[in-house]
């Protein structure tokens, strides 16, 4: 395992910072994975969103799609900034003020799409009286985890990338992550990162740790059959004696009015 861009860290690791960014997040990982298979195997009629649409309807129409669409795009701001190396997006020919002067803009606005989405599920979650007592205990977990990782991923950005002087994550943060699924763990490349950094971290591994147990799991389950099937054709149940296309005759109102 190469050390040569942490030299200070790398000696001085504790075992804090080996539980905190190594046995977390293994720990989060197994359970994620495990916790998918007994679910799928055990609750297969509850692998659901569970929606409330019948319920209320007014809120969910707007903080549903706008929870969606910031997720879609701040998942894949997600996946470029961790998992694929500076090196790569500059042999691309992407040099580092373009990409993350691009990365900050798009993800400040797939953030505020998120926040606002999610701003208003929950507070429909709480101000709709139906809703309120059909939320379900693992909601309770996962709405405020969520919020919480969301919340300090925004203001982490906002700290330090569009109001302060910048933080380059991917000389830090992004080398831990690669470095866990490479199976060479560096905790010393992430021990150093900011505060806001770190706890966006953390709070991203728990809600792993979570996902099986909440509605989250209906990710898995996109209906891409849906797009492959053949159309229903729907006919008209034949009647005897009655011509092809002619409407069957009006039945006399009945009287609702009892005989005397």
């Amino acid at each position: 395992m190469s050390t040569t861009a942490f030299p200070p860290a790398t000696a001085a690791t504790s075992a804090a910072d080996l539980a905190l960014w190594v046995a977390v997040p293994y720990l989060c990982l197994a359970v994620f994975a495990v916790g998918h298979l007994w679910r799928y195997r055990q609750d297969q009629f509850g692998w659901t969103s569970r929606t409330s649409q019948l319920l209320e309807h007014r809120w969910l129409r707007w903080g549903s799609p706008l929870f969606h669409l910031g997720a879609f795009m701040v998942i894949a701001g997600h996946v470029v900034g961790l998992a694929v190396p500076a090196a790569w997006t500059g042999a691309a020919g992407i040099g580092e003020h373009a990409y993350h002067t691009t990365a900050v803009w798009a993800g400040s606005v797939a953030g505020a799409a998120m926040v606002t989405g999610l701003g208003m599920l929950c507070a429909r979650r709480l101000l709709a009286r139906r809703i309120r007592l059909g939320t379900d205990r693992s909601d309770k977990v996962l709405f405020p985890l969520l919020s919480a990782t969301v919340l300090l991923g925004i203001t982490a950005t906002a700290a330090h990338n569009v109001f302060g002087p910048g933080y380059d994550y991917r000389a830090t943060v992004s080398v831990w992550f690669r470095g866990l699924f490479a199976l060479q763990p560096q905790p010393e490349a992430i021990a150093g990162a900011p505060l806001l950094f770190r706890l966006h971290a953390l709070t991203a591994c728990l809600l792993f740790a979570a996902w099986p147990f909440t509605r989250l799991v209906h990710v898995w389950s996109a209906p891409v059959g849906y797009l492959v099937r053949p159309y229903l054709v729907y006919r008209a149940r034949a009647v005897p004696g009655r011509a092809p296309g002619r409407r069957p005759p009006a039945r006399p109102a009945r009287s609702s009015r009892r005989a005397a």
